[in-house]
């Protein structure tokens, strides 16, 4: 997970993105479609009359109205240096593909009243992670919003979403029947992960750098002996690379002929593993597979293939 947080190093440095304006000024129209909304019906917000006799000397925006007034739109784009938009970018880029808002902290200086135009400015304030959560591993990604009329600003925002992994919906079966025909694995420090994973239902694939193997690896395919991987889930989708039929030798506890298929995972590596569930003489090279797990016992759980 180094690359995640040298990316939110770098984004962090880059500090406040450039004011972005507001499409339109701050206005009647929207403030009043806003309180119908809301259900706000505090009359100094849409009674001019009622605004005038006010402290106010006249209509205001809702304070909470602080972030419509940059809102992008159904067809805006963030701009290239939005810190946002460029921390969710590279935790897509490592498989965290999904996202929640969790919580937002607004702070109001004064009232904005209609006609005054409004930028916004936003800074990457740090990620937290990764963290097992009910919807899948994540990370928490805070950024702090700054709202201002020319240089004064007039509202604040801290706000938090969460960037994670759905939880892995491949298929776990049961099959203590295979327990005596399992040649069981030898697990290192080196491919304890690789097993952990496919425990919960995951086909983790070791990663350095910018590479991934499979099998894992002890030392970085460059020979640096510093470097430290981590992996990635792979989506468990794949093409069959290369297959055999096995007749013979009789494998205790399994009914022959099965099927054993070398997969190119749509990563581009290559994983070993049963081909289930399918007669023979209708594998080809090519097919489309995907992943599921075989539950042997409570220790080990082996990846296996099923025609997608």
């Amino acid at each position: 997970m180094t690359d995640i947080r040298e990316t939110a190093k770098r984004i962090a440095a880059q500090g406040s993105s450039k004011p972005v304006a507001a499409r339109d000024p701050v206005n009647q129209a929207m403030i009043n479609n806003w309180v119908e909304a809301i259900g706000d019906n505090n009359p100094v917000y849409t009674d001019p009359d009622f605004a005038a006799a006010s402290i106010h000397g006249g209509v205001v925006a809702p304070p909470a109205m602080a972030q419509v007034w940059t809102m992008r739109g159904l067809h805006g784009k963030r701009n290239a240096d939005d810190p946002l938009g460029a921390m969710l970018a590279a935790l897509d880029k490592e498989g965290f593909t999904s996202v929640v808002g969790t919580n937002t902290e607004q702070t109001y200086h004064r009232y904005l009243h209609p006609g005054e135009r409004v930028t916004a400015s936003t800074k990457l304030r740090d990620i937290n992670g990764p963290k097992e959560t009910a919807l899948g591993p994540g990370w928490f990604v805070t950024t702090v919003t700054t709202w201002s009329v020319g240089d004064e600003p007039v509202a604040e925002m801290v706000f938090r979403v969460l960037k994670f992994r759905p939880k892995s919906s491949a298929r776990i079966i049961d099959a203590p029947e295979h327990a005596a025909s399992v040649l069981r694995p030898v697990i290192s420090r080196d491919t304890a992960f690789f097993w952990e994973g496919t425990k919960k239902g995951e086909l983790r694939i070791q990663r350095w750098g910018d590479e991934l193997r499979h099998p894992p690896g002890a030392v970085a395919p460059n020979g640096d002996l510093e470097a430290t991987p981590d992996y990635i889930v792979a989506r468990g989708t794949g093409t069959v690379y290369s297959f055999v039929v096995h007749h013979h030798p009789k494998v205790p506890g399994k009914k022959t002929p099965f099927v054993v298929a070398l997969v190119e995972l749509d990563e581009g590596v290559r994983v070993l593993g049963e081909l289930i569930n399918v007669a023979p003489e209708d594998v080809k090279i090519g097919v489309s597979v995907q992943a599921v797990f075989l539950r042997i016992d409570d220790d080990v759980t082996l990846p296996a293939w099923e025609v997608a």
